[in-house]
């Protein structure tokens, strides 16, 4: 067997350093997208020890962008993009438009050509949507019209960069880069001017977008929904990395898009599919892990000395991002009419630059528009602006809690409205029912029916607007923060149920739970035994395993209908008994279950209903 292996040295060094690091961030409070360029800079060319292979890690990469893409594209919402186009879409125009003249600004003081400076600039002004996601997410703004904003401004702004990826190949030679010529202009004989390049590229775009538009909107959404009436989830899997991959390798065979776009519409049309979110959520893991990937890429091509090199032309470029950009943003909202707090939560939003910037910078540089220096410092200002990020989102929390209740914020229209606090419930002696899914409504029936009083913590908006329509009072927001188990009265609540299925993700409740509230009865759910011993551990009382449920079920059905057979039902259930020795799928601290009225009465009946 080879011991020379770079392609697993390279997975090893950039999973496990960008683990660490990762992790390092995120208890900092940061986001983890810090933490994995920084391991890129270690296992890089510029930094002593370890170096991983650099064009595997490339290679990778464009693994990275195609899935990347294909998730932008899943959860492109036109319909969010149109509810405040008045304002993000002229809004964020105007941004990227001054943020480019800056960045062109600073390239000419470096004496760069036309070209780097457009492409320079145009990275600087495009913010990272998985940044700003988890910042308002954080603060439950992603549903409130301060939020909608701020998506819809980055969907301009990524929709420009995807437009941008498309045109500068076309472009290049006339900007001062490597001249690009398509087969096809060769195969048409014509010359190759840049009028000429342009328009041959225009077209096989618009070639490419009819067949997607016609074609795709049909075929994939059939092949998806034949693939899942087969039933096997592996498969269903498959299908949509096939799709994604495929659509993107082809598009760039057939009509010389990049993987980037060809990824992006793979994704847009799944997206109108009733399974997209089922391929969102089984794709995630490979997403995240090849995203990983990326990030390090990235982060291998800094050079730490530019710091020394260029003090003061790393400084302007991050004054450009945070401070330059930010206040672009600030007067163009002001300018529309809306209020300081909506100004500076798109001011907070856009301070930072992230993966857009990297797939355009790398494109730069590969078609010899952008120097390496102009990369270094791309690269440098976005680690520190996404570690300044959360600093702006401080400051903007302050401001908003000291000047609330937010005055009107727009005269021409209805004032936005602020983000409410949680209200808490008037509840007490309670039960606190921890998500609404299958299982979820399934519990909250039997509740309702058995007339105990209880509330769900939910935050899916679909959710939350049946439980609405039920009149079953819900707290919106995710139940292991502070702020919903204080709205919940877990404190005066008599008992918690867990009915959401990660149990290790439960946990992090239940704990919270229980310090609060020693004497709550607390209920969960798990799949496996490490998920049971682990609950127990946290301090459960009673967990159910949703497998041993249903084979209870399973067995009081074939043995009802076989009285003959005494002897063989009493070995039956020992059978299982002796299963959960070996295993325990079910652990209880109390004397018996839990007393949650006639609705929760018949475990096993509910299991032949549905899979825990």
């Amino acid at each position: 067997m080879p011991h020379d292996t770079p392609l697993i040295a390279t997975l090893v060094g950039a999973f496990v350093l960008a683990f660490v690091l990762g992790a390092i961030a995120q208890r900092l409070k940061l986001s983890p997208l810090v933490g994995y360029l920084l391991a890129g800079v270690l296992v890089g060319p510029f930094t002593p020890g370890f170096v991983a292979d650099e064009h595997l890690a490339l290679e990778l990469a464009e693994i990275g962008v195609i899935l990347l893409m294909f998730g932008v594209g899943l959860h492109f919402s036109l319909s969010d993009l149109l509810s405040v186009k008045a304002i993000a879409i002229p809004g964020a125009i105007v941004q990227i438009t001054a943020a480019t003249v800056m960045g062109m600004g600073l390239a000419w003081a470096l004496g760069w050509n036309l070209g780097a400076g457009l492409v320079f600039g145009i990275a600087l002004s495009v913010a990272s949507t998985v940044v700003l996601l988890r910042a308002l997410q954080e603060r439950r703004m992603v549903e409130s019209e301060q939020g909608r904003i701020a998506v819809g401004w980055l969907i301009v702004e990524d929709l420009a960069m995807v437009l941008a990826l498309v045109l500068l190949p076309a472009l290049s030679g006339a900007l001062g880069g490597r001249t690009v010529t398509t087969g096809t202009i060769d195969w048409l004989g014509l010359g190759g001017d840049v009028w000429t390049t342009l328009a041959v590229t225009l077209v096989k775009v618009a070639g490419f977008v009819v067949l997607m538009l016609v074609v795709g909107r049909r075929v994939i959404p059939w092949i998806m929904h034949w693939v899942a009436h087969i039933g096997s989830r592996e498969l269903f899997r498959l299908a949509v990395l096939a799709i994604a991959l495929g659509v993107a390798f082809g598009s760039a065979k057939l009509f010389g898009v990049s993987f980037a776009l060809g990824a992006f519409f793979a994704g847009m049309v799944l997206s109108e599919s009733p399974l997209s979110h089922r391929a969102a959520e089984e794709t995630l893991p490979l997403r995240d892990a090849f995203a990983v990937l990326f990030f390090v890429s990235v982060g291998m091509l800094v050079d730490p000395s530019i710091v020394v090199k260029s003090p003061v032309s790393l400084l302007v470029t991050v004054l450009i991002v945070l401070v330059g950009k930010s206040l672009a943003a600030f007067l163009i909202v002001r300018a529309f009419g809306y209020g300081n707090s909506t100004a500076l939560t798109i001011s907070a939003s856009l301070a930072q630059i992230g993966e857009f910037s990297f797939i355009l910078v790398a494109l730069g540089v590969d078609l010899q528009l952008l120097p390496a220096e102009g990369r270094d410092l791309i690269l440098a200002a976005a680690i520190i602006s996404i570690l300044a990020n959360p600093f702006f989102f401080l400051v903007l929390d302050r401001y908003r809690a000291r000047h609330a209740p937010l005055r009107p914020e727009k005269a021409a229209a209805p004032a936005p409205k602020p983000v409410p606090e949680l209200p808490a419930t008037a509840l007490s002696n309670h039960t606190v029912l921890v998500g609404y899914g299958r299982v979820g409504r399934l519990v909250a029936d039997g509740l309702k029916a058995a007339g105990t009083p209880f509330l769900v913590i939910e935050d899916q908006g679909d959710r939350l607007e049946e439980l609405k329509r039920l009149d079953i009072e819900a707290v919106n927001a995710n139940a292991a923060s502070a702020p919903a188990i204080a709205a919940a009265n877990v404190a005066g609540a008599r008992r918690i149920i867990l009915a959401i299925p990660d149990g290790f993700e439960a946990s992090n409740v239940l704990k919270k739970a229980r310090q609060l509230n020693p004497a709550i009865e607390i209920v969960a759910r798990a799949h496996s035994d490490a998920e049971v011993e682990h609950l127990r551990q946290s301090g459960a009382n009673f967990i159910i395993m949703g497998e041993r449920e249903v084979a209870r079920g399973m067995l009081a059905h074939v043995l009802e209908t076989s009285q003959n057979d005494i002897a063989g039902a009493a070995a039956a259930e020992q059978a299982v008994e002796g299963g959960n020795r070996a295993g325990p799928s079910v652990s209880t601290d109390t004397a018996g279950p839990v007393d949650a009225g006639p609705g929760l009465a018949e475990p096993a009946a509910a299991a032949q209903k549905e899979t825990l």
